[in-house]
């Protein structure tokens, strides 16, 4: 019996991730998307081909870019990257309470992040 399924499923467990949990009303809500790094995060649209978190579904979905951003996990730090679309990326500052667009920027557990006018926390899971 080989070894092999078993190293295979422990790379799985231990490959980094985080969610991008949906805030409506300033509340987080029980909808959220898996990211793993490297991820594209957008509105799919058969000419584009597929996204790594597909945001079309949500009504506010609407304001995404088909390629929206990408989020990336480089030497422990994640980033986020806008991809040049149409409504934006934005990063909530903390210390003034307002949304600022941003073309890349590092994010980490706990930060308040908006594509287009979807928002959303971003949470680290912890292995």
């Amino acid at each position: 019996m080989s070894d092999e399924p078993v190293e295979q499923a422990a790379q799985t467990e231990a490959e980094p991730k985080a969610r991008l949990v949906l805030k409506r009303s300033g509340a987080e809500t029980e909808v959220d998307f898996v990211v793993r790094p490297p991820a594209v995060v957008g509105r799919f649209d058969p000419d584009v081909g597929p996204i790594d978190i597909d945001l079309g579904l949500l009504p506010e979905g609407v304001y995404v870019s088909r390629r929206h951003a990408r989020v990336e996990l480089e030497g422990g730090v994640w980033r986020i990257a806008d991809l040049g679309s149409s409504n934006g990326t934005f990063l909530l500052n903390p210390s003034t309470g307002q949304f600022e667009r941003v073309q890349e920027a590092e994010v980490s557990d706990g930060a308040e992040l908006a594509f287009g006018n979807v928002r959303f926390v971003f949470r680290v899971e912890r292995s």
